[in-house]
C-alpha cells in the first residue's frame, strides 16, 4: 500500500523535478529520464521504507507490548 501511495506521490512531484531540469544548463534529456524512472523509484523505495518501518514497529511493539484495545457489539436501535 505505502509503494502505491509513493509511486502516486511521484506523479505530483515529477512535473516540478521536469520544469527545473529543462531550465538547467544541460538540457531536457533529464527530465525524461525522471518522467519514466522516478514514479518507479519512489514506489520501490517506499515499499522498502514501509516493509522496514512496519518491521521496526513489530519489534519495539513486542518489547512494549503495544496497545490492546477491545471491542463489543452494541445492539442496534429501531427508531419507530
Amino acid at each position: 500500500m505505502l509503494g502505491a501511495l509513493y509511486g502516486l506521490f511521484s506523479l505530483i512531484v515529477v512535473p516540478i523535478f521536469i520544469l527545473v531540469s529543462i531550465m538547467s544548463p544541460k538540457g531536457s534529456g533529464v527530465g525524461i529520464f525522471f518522467i519514466i524512472l522516478l514514479p518507479i523509484l519512489y514506489a520501490v523505495l517506499g515499499f522498502i521504507g514501509g516493509v522496514i518501518s512496519a518491521a521496526i514497529y513489530n519489534l519495539v511493539a513486542g518489547w512494549i507490548g503495544g496497545i490492546e484495545f477491545t471491542t463489543a457489539e452494541v445492539p442496534s436501535q429501531q427508531i419507530v
